[in-house]
């Protein structure tokens, strides 16, 4: 894989290209080579595998790398902490995975596609662009706002600069028994359900009701709390919920599908990352 790497990214990017946004110490842009895409897996392993004990294939086991074939399609952002002696290999805090519809549909599709029945979404869309989000993690101490706004504005200068129209991919919640979450995923069912063109749901062989509680017996408060951040900052920017919940039993997480049209962005978050993601530039 690391051959196919190196020729997926041979034309590396130069710094004034690809730097997405800067915060202090931390720097978000694309991965300019095989090299940082290897240590954006070490760090993937580091989050999914050894904290969460997903399950992986025995040889990416044996790499100490979580790793599969989407990766050599995709564009990885990083987030970096420059004060960190090394190699920009050695300063990567963070990362996530980039698949536009153009590049997927010449390449096998989308990673989401294993658990949600996105097909129908995306032929009622035909002149819309989609992008998936996937694969995001955070080592645990940089697990901060700053982090995850961070990300944020890496994924919108992207989604500016390739004319994107609507983002989605899966949100996790810990753990393979949806009723544990029971008071988020009711919330999220009964408040962020996708609508009408948006409409979109788990695979029938694998959807798990997310209606677990009635409406009237959701202390909001409680479910706001319950709320995985990545999940909770996906609804502040006013992203729509599929419908059903799938366990990913490798990976040992309950799965939603995240909808987010950019038209959906509420004005106040578009004015703070920047109308032309200038937010954090500089």
């Amino acid at each position: 894989m690391a051959d196919q790497l190196q020729n997926r990214v041979r034309g590396d990017k130069s710094p004034s290209s690809d730097m997405l946004g800067r915060v202090g110490n931390l720097v978000t842009r694309l991965a300019r080579n095989a090299s940082e895409i290897d240590a954006a897996q070490a760090v993937r392993y580091k989050v999914f595998v050894e904290e969460m004990k997903a399950k992986i294939p025995q040889d990416a086991d044996r790499r100490k790398r979580d790793a599969d074939s989407w990766d050599l399609v995709c564009d990885h952002l990083l987030v970096l902490d420059t004060s960190i002696d090394g190699d920009p290999e050695d300063q990567i805090i963070g990362t996530y995975r980039l698949l536009r519809k153009d590049v997927a549909d010449k390449t096998g599709g989308f990673y989401s596609a294993s658990e949600f029945s996105i097909g129908s979404l995306l032929e009622r869309h035909p002149e819309k662009r989609f992008m998936e989000l996937g694969r995001s993690c955070v080592l645990p101490e940089y697990r901060t706002k700053r982090t995850i706004e961070l990300l944020w504005q890496g994924n919108w200068a992207y989604a500016l600069k390739h004319g994107v129209d609507a983002m989605f991919g899966c949100g996790s919640f810990p753990g393979v028994i949806p009723e544990e979450h029971a008071l988020a995923l009711s919330f999220l069912h009964h408040t962020m359900v996708v609508r009408d063109e948006w409409d979109v749901s788990a695979r029938p062989e694998l959807f798990r009701t997310m209606d677990l509680m009635p409406v009237e017996a959701i202390n909001i408060r409680k479910a706001l709390a319950a709320l995985p951040p990545l999940i909770k900052g996906y609804m502040r920017l006013g992203a729509m919920v599929g419908k059903g919940a799938v366990v990913d039993h490798a990976f040992r997480t309950t799965d939603v599908l995240i909808v987010l049209p950019i038209t959906n962005i509420s004005g106040r978050y578009l004015n703070y990352y920047g109308a032309d993601a200038g937010r954090f530039a500089s």
